[in-house]
């Protein structure tokens, strides 16, 4: 190799002082330790030495991983060009090491377990993804580690297992203590396990087409917001900076309302006497959420998509619960009876009972016309699976790009059988069902839903970072419970056969959704595809033997039926729509058939059908925020008719919207644990005083930081 050279007059001065012998063996012990280093005489080579160290500085620096994301990854690509990620494809990075797995499995632990007391205490399971990848930067920084961002990644991608799991187990399996049934240790750990695993598996052949082949297309909020943690805690600079201030405004913001109370944590236009006046004459009621997180999570998924996701709740809460309370009264539609007392609840109450059945009946058809308008793709991905299985198979995948490596097609396929068998062991032998028949039929519309819904998932993440699973759900539990009546099986036995199979599929689209976000962020940074999908079930295991044990300490110590029991308002309604149905009852077909006609005819107008969906299945009070959101990313991003500047801007806005998402995540777990250590700092007098009168004050403040410190940068 050659090397650049020195001028000669510098090497003779410099060989002039130096003693050859001495420094040549000092030297080449410590520059060139291994016994392929190239054979020095500084007499006559010093030259060569200097002009060597010299280049390998600047190979160490041209190998450096950049340190922001480039200016394309968020916008779709024009024709012709390509993405290029951070950590380059042609090089390899530290990934999988005793570190990265080791940490990741340990924030399994601990995140399956808070996740799992919050989500059967309020309902709300937070995302893991945020928190972690704070901890895996902060932890890496404080160990000094080295190429720290490829194993930040897989900390990251192994811990999210604990939210994605507990998701799926809390939204079912409490239900069957609920209805005053027994379940086991191994069958809420196999119920989880391997819907988890099947979840995993069903998803590979859709990677790249969803954070590859659609790059740009979906906004993928949480992916964003994680991302950006990741890279700025790398880089450091005025990005981390940016993040750091954002986050600790938002995390202090959004803990001040959790544990203090200092302010509502929800404004209603009920707070003016007007406006209680129409609520209880109309019906009519707008709520919004103040919390910081939910404004940075809006700011990411932009105007469009949130826009049309406010439609869907205006439409619910400005048109159909009024009108059900105005007209519903003793009425019977489609053997739905609706209550007389319909008039008394509130549009709170009648969401709940009623309307929000629109929203799942939209969700499920929107998925099934998401799954015959993505037919190619499913076909494509059956096909690259199918080619995958040839004796060509690995000679493709070795020939594939680091950063496009998925497992082997031949080795999903295989694990997808092995995992069906094992759903089918469970079914018939763990004490689910009555019989080998039962079980087959179980396994079918397990396997069937979770694959068809597989995409819808992945979709409702990638667009409004909320994945439907609840209301996937519940329509997964009617069609067993009304097959499995079909085939004999009712009563007691049937529910607990329907919860515990609605828990694999409930597990499977829960994971399915979730890992689309870890394989996102992994292509933007540049991680191997593979890496993360292997080590992605090892998470699933451990998440899932925590989630088991922890719901059984739960139930012991809490109970979730009687005073001071636990919540578990998803397990509650699960149990409400299985119980009829086993019961010789029925579910609210009027309500889902409406649902699915809006679906139908937002197809034909070519509006996003399931984003409109999702916001009338999404309380309103979650979906307004998101309107906001947009609303200043449209702002800050259109003030100047220079186009850097503004993508510039809307840059920095990112930064700060992924702060609050960051920090208003972390805080969450810590008023999780306070509230799990009976800890109470809550305000309540005064809270329930003047809360909403004043949270109007600090709501405006986070907007104005947010306007006004991403319109400071002036250019890119």
């Amino acid at each position: 190799m050659n090397y650049p050279l020195l001028p000669k007059r510098a090497a003779k001065v410099t060989t002039f002082f130096v003693t050859p012998n001495f420094f040549e063996l000092f030297l080449k012990k410590i520059f060139f330790p291994s016994s392929d280093s190239p054979k020095l005489h500084f007499s006559t080579d010093f030259t060569t030495f200097v002009g060597y160290i010299l280049y390998t500085y600047n190979k160490m620096e041209n190998e450096k991983i950049k340190t922001s994301l480039p200016e394309n990854a968020y916008r779709e690509l024009k024709e012709g060009e390509s993405y290029e990620p951070l950590m380059s494809p042609q090089k390899k990075y530290p990934e999988i090491t005793v570190w990265s797995v080791s940490l990741g499995l340990l924030m399994t632990v601990i995140f399956s377990a808070a996740a799992a007391y919050l989500g059967l205490k309020v309902g709300q399971v937070f995302e893991a993804a945020i928190p972690i990848a704070i901890l895996a930067v902060g932890l890496s920084s404080a160990f000094k580690k080295k190429g720290a961002l490829g194993q930040n990644v897989i900390i990251q991608s192994i811990g999210a297992c604990s939210g994605v799991i507990v998701a799926g187990a809390v939204f079912t399996l409490p239900a069957i203590y609920i209805l005053g049934l027994e379940v086991n240790f191994t069958q809420m750990f196999l119920s989880s396990l391997l819907g988890g695993v099947l979840g995993i598996l069903f998803l590979i052949p859709f990677r790249k087409y969803f954070v590859k082949e659609q790059h740009g297309k979906y906004p993928f909020p949480e992916a964003t917001a994680t991302t950006q943690v990741l890279v700025s805690g790398e880089s450091g600079g005025n990005s981390f900076k940016t993040l750091l201030t954002a986050g600790l405004i938002g995390g202090l913001y959004d803990f001040i309302v959790a544990t203090f109370g200092a302010w509502a944590e929800t404004l209603s236009t009920t707070v003016m006497h007007w406006g209680q006046v129409v609520a209880d004459k109309a019906k009519l009621v707008l709520k919004i959420n103040t919390g910081a997180a939910v404004l940075g999570l809006g700011y990411i998924v932009g105007l469009k998509y949130a826009f049309v996701i406010c439609c869907g709740s205006f439409l619910v809460w400005l048109v159909i619960i009024p009108l059900m309370g105005a007209l519903c009264g003793g009425v019977d539609i489609l053997g739905m009876q609706f209550s007389d007392a319909i008039g008394q609840m509130s549009a709170d109450q009648i969401f709940k009972t009623y309307a929000r059945q629109i929203g799942i009946g939209g969700i499920a058809t929107a998925g099934i016309i998401g799954i015959i308008k993505s037919s190619k793709v499913i076909g494509s991905a059956l096909k690259m699976a199918v080619g995958g299985l040839g004796k060509n198979g690995s000679d493709e995948q070795a020939n594939v790009e680091r950063t496009q490596q998925d497992i082997p097609m031949k080795t999903v396929a295989f694990g997808i059988i092995v995992a069906l068998l094992a759903i089918f062991a469970f079914f018939a032998f763990g004490g689910i069902v009555n019989n080998v028949w039962q079980a087959l039929v179980g396994l079918l519309v397990a396997a069937l839903i979770a694959f068809l819904f597989t995409t819808v998932a992945a979709q409702a993440i990638a667009i409004v970072g909320t994945n439907p699973v609840s209301g996937m759900t519940i329509m997964t539990l009617i069609i067993t419970a009304l097959v499995l009546v079909a085939c004999g099986l009712k009563g007691n036995a049937g529910m607990v056969a329907a919860l515990l199979i609605g828990g694999v599929v409930c597990t499977a689209l829960s994971t399915a959704g979730g890992f689309i976000t870890d394989l996102k962020i992994g292509y933007w940074v540049g991680t191997t595809p593979a890496k993360q999908e292997t080590w992605k079930f090892l998470g699933v295991l451990v998440a899932a033997a925590t989630v088991a044990g922890v719901v059984i300490i739960l139930n012991k110590t809490y109970g979730f039926v009687g005073d001071n029991a636990l919540v578990a308002p998803q397990a509650n309604a699960m149990a409400a729509v299985i119980q009829p149905l086993m019961e010789g009852g029925s579910a609210p077909w009027a309500m889902y058939g409406l649902g699915a006609i809006i679906a139908i005819l937002l197809t034909v107008f070519k509006v996003p059908a399931l984003a409109f969906c999702l916001g009338m299945f999404i309380p309103i009070d979650l979906n307004l925020p998101l309107l906001v959101g947009g609303a200043i990313s449209w702002f800050v991003s259109t003030r100047s008719k220079d186009k850097k500047v503004n993508t510039a801007r809307q840059e920095k806005g990112t930064l700060i919207a992924s702060g609050f998402i960051a920090g208003g995540a972390l805080m969450g777990v810590v008023s999780a644990i306070l509230k799990f250590a009976k800890v109470d700092w809550f305000l309540t007098e005064w809270n329930a005083t003047y809360g909403e009168a004043v949270a109007i004050i600090p709501f405006i403040g986070i907007i104005v930081y947010m306007i006004v410190s991403s319109l400071k940068t002036e250019n890119k």
